[in-house]
């Protein structure tokens, strides 16, 4: 029984057509025809030939039509291809390994024609358990290639985010104060509790909200009810005086708080309890009531850096959860302002210039996380380990975008730099019998 190249995919042959990543001198059919390659069409996912608008010369004439590509000329019939009218249109049928005889369409068989480094690079990507895949060859990756590369992860990551704000804000009919409002509260629950933040934001109209924002007291109470940290019998006047508060604005407008067990409290720094981020976002809305319009005013960093180092109200400067008293608290460090600058400042300006047409705001997104220093996490510190080094947050946006999307689903045929590595010249000059320094 024949079985399949362990070396060989048919996205990797989809891949090597499309790019042409094949020895094309003197190319001929199987019937030793002529063939030139026009243009090879357009990748087709959907149902049907696998490219569609391809131009060849076959024999000195011109065809225009489909492209089919299968591992065995024989998995035409095998696939069902000669009963399905939608094959009708195959101006050439390639293959890997030509093995019988095929007359409904011209054949081309690749496999004298790929390079050997090519598909033992591709098996190696394939099958590495390494941080990255393409580890031991990063080093050939030219700087031009890094630079290119991460100016598109960039974008795409920016753009990631801003989809699910643009979500939002068709959702509050245009609202762009309120899609700050949850944007911002999903990144003060950043990273263990991004989701109880988003569900508290969800949990109450932002017009309720908004009518608080004046009045620190009402407005802390209102966070705090709608976080299900209120139900308690406490001691101190202050979560008393909320309580009662909350009691008031719930039976006004209605209101159901999100359960208190939605929040993570273990393994994170007393600044970082959701308590203390609870109560510097009040201070943050108390602040700046209208936030998103007065970043839209501010083009400096450090300017728009000093909105976010807010102090929050007395209680919380000498506690971190209601009734235990501290020495003394922290708000939020400069770190975490970074954090929130990266994850949610950014994409709500890169969101607002590309709805708004206002291509300056994109800019800013882009010059705000080149200003900010790197972030430093298990990812980075991974890309470190392996020479690649992110001088600013917005490379370091990219590398995060490129292990996540790219290195981890072994998606390097998509990647620029797995596509450098799998067509570089090295690889086409490296003669039979010549080892990789990767093997």
């Amino acid at each position: 029984m024949n079985t399949v190249n362990p070396l060989f995919s048919e996205e990797l042959l989809q891949h090597i057509w499309q790019f042409r990543l094949f020895n094309q001198h003197n190319l001929a059919t199987v019937n030793g025809e002529p063939l030139y390659v026009i243009d090879p069409g357009e990748l087709n996912r959907h149902a049907g030939p696998d490219f569609t608008g391809a131009r060849l010369r076959i024999g000195g004439m011109e065809w225009a039509g489909n492209v089919e590509l299968h591992y065995r000329t024989s998995d035409w019939r095998r696939h069902g291809h000669h009963r399905n009218p939608r094959y009708d249109n195959v101006v050439l049928h390639v293959v890997f390994e030509h093995d019988v005889p095929f007359h409904t369409a011209p054949c081309l068989e690749l496999q004298p024609r790929i390079p050997k480094l090519m598909l033992k690079r591709y098996k190696a990507l394939k099958e590495s358990a390494a941080f990255v895949p393409c580890a031991p060859l990063l080093h050939r990756v030219s700087e031009d290639t890094w630079h290119l590369w991460k100016a598109r992860l960039l974008h795409a990551r920016l753009q990631r985010k801003a989809d699910v704000l643009r979500g939002w804000l068709e959702q509050s009919r245009c609202n762009w104060e309120e899609v700050c409002f949850r944007a911002m509260a999903q990144g003060f629950g950043m990273p263990v509790n991004t989701a109880a933040f988003l569900q508290l934001s969800f949990s109450m109209p932002f017009m309720v909200l908004a009518r608080q924002r004046t009045h620190l007291h009402r407005l802390e109470a209102l966070l705090f009810g709608q976080a299900g940290m209120l139900g308690g019998a406490f001691t101190d006047a202050y979560p008393q005086e909320l309580q009662q508060e909350y009691r008031f604005l719930q039976h006004k407008y209605r209101l159901e708080a999100i359960p208190a067990h939605s929040w993570q409290w273990l393994r994170m720094r007393p600044s970082s309890f959701p308590t203390i981020r609870l109560a510097c976002f009040a201070a943050l809305l108390h602040n700046s009531p209208h936030l998103f319009s007065r970043l839209l005013e501010t083009d400096s960093l450090a300017e728009a850096e000093s909105v976010f180092f807010v102090e929050p109200s007395a209680y919380w400067r000498h506690h971190y959860r209601f009734d235990i008293p501290a020495v003394r608290t922290s708000g939020l460090g400069k770190g975490t302002v970074q954090h929130l600058f990266i994850n949610t400042v950014a994409p709500l300006l890169h969101l607002y210039g590309d709805y708004m047409g206002l291509p300056q705001y994109k800019q800013r997104a882009l010059r705000f996380l080149q200003e900010l220093p790197a972030e430093n996490n298990r990812v980075l510190r991974g890309w470190a380990e392996e020479h690649v080094t992110a001088v600013n947050a917005a490379d370091s946006q990219a590398l995060l975008q490129l292990k996540q999307y790219y290195c981890d689903t072994k998606n390097c045929l998509n990647c620029a730099v797995g596509e450098r590595l799998l067509r570089g010249e090295e690889v086409w000059a490296c003669r039979e019998g010549e080892e990789d320094e990767w093997m």
